[in-house]
């Protein structure tokens, strides 16, 4: 994170509003840009749906939690939140 002094960048009538609510302390200031949704950058997101849809497909088609368990490396409890989330 980049510090800059207000001082140096706001107009004179915006700094000393702002110095009437907060005077001597650190601000934090948000970037404007939305924030991007989970996974999105990484493809992580795309990679779990498909996994899950798979999983879900195979259940439907006869595969035991248990063997699907094995072969995804996922606990029972997980397997259930997939197939009936």
């Amino acid at each position: 994170m980049k510090y800059i002094n207000a001082a140096e960048i706001l107009p004179e009538e915006l700094l000393k509003e702002i110095q009437t609510y907060i005077n001597g302390c650190v601000l934090y200031i948000p970037k404007t840009s939305a924030k991007k949704e989970w996974g999105s950058v990484s493809g992580s997101r795309k990679f779990y749906q498909k996994r899950n849809k798979e999983i879900q497909f195979l259940f439907e088609n006869g595969y035991s939690m248990e063997a699907l368990s094995k072969q995804y490396g996922l606990a029972l409890s997980t397997l259930k939140k997939i197939i009936y989330g």
